[in-house]
């Protein structure tokens, strides 16, 4: 409750819409009717005066909105008596203006989680005093660095050391890791995955890589457009109606009270209630789907999204590789996979894990080992109920047996398996398709979407192989973030939503018109880049977003369009003088409720969006059904 007041101090205007009502209210109850009408009267022309310079000032820079039919409105109520409705127009106006506020708050917050990430200390070897820490902007082209296991790079450098790998998903997005040799170019922002090594710095830390991902991110999202109001593009319009059909009624019967009449049934609460209760019941459903919209303008985008962008890794795919195929060539293929988890449990590698996990899950389990010793960038080696075990890169098996290794399936990362001095086959691992993802594809365009598109850092070859699985239109490989950003700014169909999890993700996130963030294991900094966030780990709920959007704006304008049509029609009453002012205002709140109980429909989905789901469902298991059931060996 005092967090909840805490907040509300930040818009006065609200608390002292609502304390002037509270007095105005006893004032009433206590008899003192005349009092209350010069309170709510007092306070509302203050509103609107205060509304009236805002709008002078809205029109010097060339906008205009809604803030002319809610002076207009205040006023007319002021003018004919209708004070409670004055304040009534107020509280609509100071609530809106708070809910929008508040939404831009939220979706303009720093972008904490990139920056916490960023590398703040480098290790800098000089002479023989050994590394000495230093912040990371004082590196220097040419200086010596010492990154330890499971540091980041801090700045761009050429790698030293004769061999180590890398975990470079927050560059590229590509989930497996990466063998680099001594002279290759490292970026910072690479996680180092084995032993500690020695690079040479190639940049300092303003030009290298991750800070110029920060700078994407914040030049994508200064450069985005200011959201219209959805009520501005109606209430101009409505307005100039309203008081020529007003000044009409007067100039015909002679009778300014005729025209007190028009405007009392022509305040602006359809239009400045409608949308916004339609926009937070769209969110609000949105929400209960695991979907976190960060403003409602995000929705009015999403209902009119063309073109939907993917990043592979752990958006498409589920960014952990998995064992696909046991390729024997003269020993059965259950027996080498458990030999070569048997070693392959002892070692940091990342692949290591999911050899190990398909061992366990087959009937030969994994067996002990001993003597186990791990070549830093190259595999591991161990001994296994008597047989000389060796697992790693095909380059370190061909070393150490003299063979010529297999090749694994095109778009698969192989583990080599040696036994007993001679090479044994290998283990092969991909990353593998969401099942959901053609799904996805197959209601975004039934959704409207017209080209859907996968950007990814990773090979062509893998990355058209996925595409193809996924049935994505057009396909971008080896893209690095400021690639993306281009492709997403060149695309032709528009609005452009992108949907992505990494910190490579968050500058093509700002710059889209619509960002999704795969919020239930992506990271930060791609969550607060973006526009929307799914906490679930489910790909469909991006369609499912678009689908939203688009029940929530057509509810929004059915509401205005009703609103707008009620009041019209009692306008026209009113203008024959066959509606006096008392009534035409308890009638103008019965088009408020019916406006607001209609705008509360977004809040539901369609029966065509309960249709759409099912749809779903039967296509995401059928693609489930077409799953291996278990590994290929062979």
């Amino acid at each position: 409750m005092r967090k909840t007041f805490i907040g509300m101090r930040r818009y006065p205007m609200v608390l002292a819409t609502l304390a002037v009502g509270l007095l105005g209210g006893a004032l009433e109850l206590s008899g003192q009717g005349s009092a209350a009408r010069w309170v709510i009267s007092g306070f509302a022309v203050v509103v609107a005066l205060q509304q009236s310079r805002r709008m002078v000032q809205d029109l010097r820079a060339g906008t205009y909105g809604i803030d002319l039919l809610a002076v207009t409105a205040i006023g007319s109520t002021v003018a004919v008596g209708e004070y409670w409705a004055a304040l009534v127009v107020c509280l609509m106006l100071s609530g809106g203006e708070a809910l929008e506020d508040y939404a831009a708050g939220r979706a303009r917050r720093e972008l904490t989680g990139l920056l916490e990430n960023a590398p703040h200390t480098a290790h800098v070897l000089r002479g023989v005093e050994g590394p000495v820490d230093v912040p990371v902007e004082q590196v220097g082209v040419g200086d010596r660095l010492l990154v330890r296991p499971f540091e980041v790079v801090p700045v761009d450098c050429v790698l030293s050391s004769a061999a180590a790998t890398f975990d470079e998903s927050s560059l590229t997005g590509e989930s497996l890791p990466v063998e680099r040799t001594r002279g290759d170019e490292l970026l910072s922002g690479a996680v180092n995955g084995g032993e500690a090594i020695e690079v040479r710095a190639t940049a300092d830390a303003s030009t290298s890589q991750y800070q110029r991902i920060i700078q994407l991110v914040r030049e994508a999202q200064e450069s985005k457009a200011p959201f219209v109001r959805l009520a501005d593009r109606v209430a101009v319009p409505f307005t100039l109606g309203s008081l020529a059909l007003a000044a009409g009624a007067w100039a015909l019967s002679g009778d300014p009270t005729r025209a007190a009449e028009v405007l009392v049934v022509a305040t602006p609460c359809p239009l400045i209630i409608a949308a916004p209760v339609a926009f937070m019941g769209g969110m609000s459903r949105a929400a209960s789907n695991g979907i976190i919209v960060k403003s409602s303008g995000t929705l009015e985008k999403l209902a009119a999204v063309r073109t939907v962008a993917f990043d592979k890794t752990g958006t498409l795919t589920y960014g952990q590789p998995k064992v696909t195929t046991v390729h024997a060539r003269s020993m059965e293929p259950a027996r080498m996979l458990a030999l070569a988890a048997a070693v392959e449990q002892y070692s940091s590698h990342p692949l290591a894990d999911a050899v190990v996990s398909a061992a366990g899950a087959s009937a030969e389990g994994v067996p002990g080992a001993q003597e186990v010793t791990e070549v830093p960038a190259n595999g591991v080696r161990g001994a296994v109920e008597g047989h000389a075990v060796v697992v790693g890169s095909s380059r370190f098996l061909a070393r150490e047996t003299g063979a010529t290794p297999d090749s694994p399936p095109r778009g698969h990362s192989g583990v080599h398996v040696a036994v007993d001095g001679r090479y044994a086959g290998y283990i092969a691992l991909a990353d593998e398709l969401r099942v959901e993802s053609r799904a996805t594809m197959a209601s975004l365009h039934r959704g409207g979407v017209s080209t859907t598109m996968m950007l990814s850092g990773d090979g062509e070859h893998v990355a058209r192989h996925i595409a193809q699985q996924a049935g994505i239109d057009d396909v971008r490989a080896e893209l690095l973030p400021e690639d993306k950003v281009a492709a997403v700014r060149a695309a032709e169909a528009r609005p452009v939503m992108m949907v992505g999890d990494g910190v490579n993700d968050a500058p093509v996130l700002a710059a889209a018109d619509v960002g999704v963030a795969m919020g239930a294991r992506g990271s930060s900094a791609a969550s607060e880049s973006a526009d929307v966030v799914i906490t679930v780990d489910d790909l469909a709920r991006s369609a499912r977003a678009v689908h939203i959007g688009k029940r929530t704006m057509r509810v929004a304008w059915q509401a205005i369009w009703i609103g707008v049509g009620m009041s019209v029609l009692l306008m026209l009453i009113a203008a024959a003088g066959l509606l006096p002012a008392i009534i035409g205002a308890w009638l103008q709140e019965v088009v408020d409720l019916a406006c607001i109980l209609w705008a509360l429909r977004a809040m539901r989905p369609s029966r065509m969006e309960r249709e759409e789901a099912r749809r779903m469902t039967r296509e995401v298991e059928a693609s489930r059904s077409q799953l291996p059931r278990s590994l290929s060996f062979r």
